[in-house]
């Protein structure tokens, strides 16, 4: 899969690129990612990329040319090696992210991942240039490198070979529509806390069945309008009934030694 990257500060993106799984998948030849700057498709000496705003008003909008010119210049190398890349601009007031689009993003053969600064782009580059707008939360960014940063390493993880595990990316939180059940290691026991005796028991059908509840529960606990656009089955509704109870059994334990 191939990424190309229009930003200002190509250097940031040594986090995602000298080490971890993206890096890893890098040097496998799995992914690839090409970073180009906009200052480079300028006509003026001072390799101008950014103006103040018409109407006035604080902080600068990145120009029109240079961006588009980078954009073209980075879909025409990618069509050179056979790849159809669609363009992306990472923005608040994009269409936020989560695993079920992190996965169609995945499926693509190459994106162009426009990294917005200042106030934003010129509206007209959305309009003739952009395909999709994205954005990583409902928070604002100094700009879209990190947000870029953060879409490449959430899809890469997803290419086959790219983990260590075939499995590993399959049992993420969200991959099923729920959070993640609780993972343990050794040592056996710490302090007063052992780890559940199921997870101890050799017998993986319970485990995985432990595990499906755990995620059931955790998920109704702190994201419970995921299971509600997820919905449940007979026997999962069954195991977070069981699940609540358990919990609301144990729940005046807590509070008695907490009263103590």
């Amino acid at each position: 899969m191939r990424f190309d990257v229009i930003t200002l500060f190509p250097a940031q993106f040594a986090a995602l690129t000298e080490e971890g799984v993206v890096a890893r998948a890098l040097q496998r030849r799995i992914a690839s990612i090409h970073l180009r700057t906009p200052r480079d498709y300028t006509t003026d000496a001072h390799r101008t990329v950014d103006d103040r705003p018409y109407g006035g008003g604080p902080g600068m909008v990145m120009r029109y040319k240079p961006l588009r010119a980078a954009i073209e210049a980075a879909q025409a190398e990618a069509a050179s090696e056979g790849v159809e890349s669609r363009v992306a601009y990472l923005s608040p007031q994009g269409e936020r992210l989560d695993q079920r689009r992190i996965e169609r993003i995945s499926a693509a053969p190459g994106w162009v991942l426009v990294a917005g600064r200042y106030e934003g782009v010129d509206e007209r580059l959305i309009e003739d240039c952009v395909d999709e707008e994205w954005s990583v939360g409902d928070y604002v960014l100094s700009g879209g490198e990190l947000a870029a940063m953060v879409v490449m390493d959430a899809v890469i993880r997803l290419l086959p070979g790219a983990l260590g595990h075939a499995d590993s990316a399959r049992q993420d939180s969200y991959s099923t529509g729920l959070l993640d059940c609780p993972h343990y290691t050794r040592p056996e026991r710490i302090g007063d806390k052992g780890v559940p005796t199921v997870l101890l028991s050799g017998d993986h059908q319970a485990i995985e069945r432990w595990r499906l509840q755990q995620a059931l529960g955790r998920t109704w606990q702190r994201r419970p309008e995921l299971l509600q656009r997820r919905g449940m089955s007979e026997v999962e509704q069954q195991l977070l009934d069981d699940y609540l109870r358990e919990a609301a059994r144990l729940q005046p334990r807590v509070g008695s030694e907490q009263s103590e």
